[in-house]
């Protein structure tokens, strides 16, 4: 009976392990546009929608966070292309525009492509006290699109 038991942990183990495995690995990284925007939807991937909704900064979220949060619900995976991106300076802050392409794929394996621009800023941290913001994303536009992810970057010239 105890070698019985065994097998079953040893099973639910071999079956567990898939889903551990298949998870990627923890990314946090807002030094450049294209990183933050990796971060960003390894947030996602991971089903880490509190993390993910941090990265639109303290007062820049384009919906709130239940409505966020819901609107993932049926993500399975999301896959990430990003271009150049191009910097901007404005007073006390530089934003940088960059192209992006998603391919997200639904709980029941669908696909669905968008393409568009985000919009990221970066305060300069030699003007800012404690606590210091990192860069954050200030805008997203995305729109539906159709084809090979690598061939639907757009051009984000302003």
């Amino acid at each position: 009976m105890r070698s019985l038991k065994l097998s079953f942990a040893a099973l639910g183990l071999a079956i567990a392990a898939p889903t551990i495995a298949a998870q990627p690995a923890y990314m946090d990284d807002r030094s450049t546009a294209a990183s933050l925007v990796r971060s960003y939807y390894n947030a996602i991937n991971r089903q880490e929608y509190a993390r993910a909704y941090t990265y639109f900064g303290d007062n820049n979220a384009p919906q709130t966070y239940a409505s966020f949060a819901a609107g993932y619900a049926n993500t399975a995976s999301v896959s990430v292309v990003t271009g150049n991106a191009v910097g901007d300076g404005a007073a006390g802050s530089t934003y940088f525009t960059l192209p992006v392409a998603i391919d997200a794929v639904s709980s029941n394996g669908a696909h669905t492509q968008f393409a568009g621009c985000y919009t990221t800023r970066l305060v300069q941290p030699t003007i800012q006290d404690p606590p210091v913001t990192p860069m954050f994303i200030y805008k997203a536009k995305l729109s539906p699109a159709h084809g090979n992810i690598r061939s639907l970057l757009p051009s984000c010239a302003p």
